[in-house]
């Protein structure tokens, strides 16, 4: 008997409320080989060595979600293809970001696997947060306050973090 996972669904948090769409094992590793060209379920299973039952249904799960658009490319026997949307490529920054930590944090022994390549300049790149507002560059000296959707102001927390 599986383990049943709690909904975050309903959860006044966007770190959450994003979990509950690709936080499921796999999810985020097969949004990542989406980006790097993959579109056909049988790729996903040989790249990954996923069992077929769970990458249809993560597949199922990520469509559902709007992250994939289904194309049918072959009619007898059908097969389909899988798409990012726009909302599938809006993840890139949150690949990129993880990337970044984990070559940092977890790195492979020979270095990293993949270098993130600006297509304007042809050069290795980091992504950096920078302030919307000013433009500067955004690194630990920002904190979380409640926002307009808050439900209780007070789970936010009490700003500031003490430690940076």
């Amino acid at each position: 008997m599986g383990v049943r996972r709690t909904s975050f669904a309903d959860m006044p948090c966007a770190i959450a409320r994003t979990l509950e769409v690709v936080g499921e094992w796999w999810s985020l590793l097969i949004v990542r080989d989406a980006f790097l060209g993959v579109t056909r379920f049988d790729d996903w299973q040989r790249r990954l060595g996923i069992a077929r039952n769970v990458l249809a249904a993560r597949l199922d799960r990520l469509v559902e979600e709007g992250v994939f658009e289904r194309r049918r490319y072959q009619d007898n026997p059908p097969r389909h293809e899988y798409l990012l949307t726009d909302k599938g490529r809006d993840l890139a920054p949150v690949l990129q970001a993880l990337r970044s930590w984990g070559d940092h944090y977890a790195p492979t022994p020979d270095g990293p696997t993949t270098v993130l390549v600006h297509d304007a300049c042809g050069h290795a790149a980091r992504p950096v947060p920078h302030c919307s507002a000013c433009g500067e560059r955004l690194g630990r000296d920002v904190h979380v306050e409640a926002g307009p959707g808050a439900v209780d102001p007070a789970f936010v927390g009490a700003g500031r973090p003490a430690d940076r």
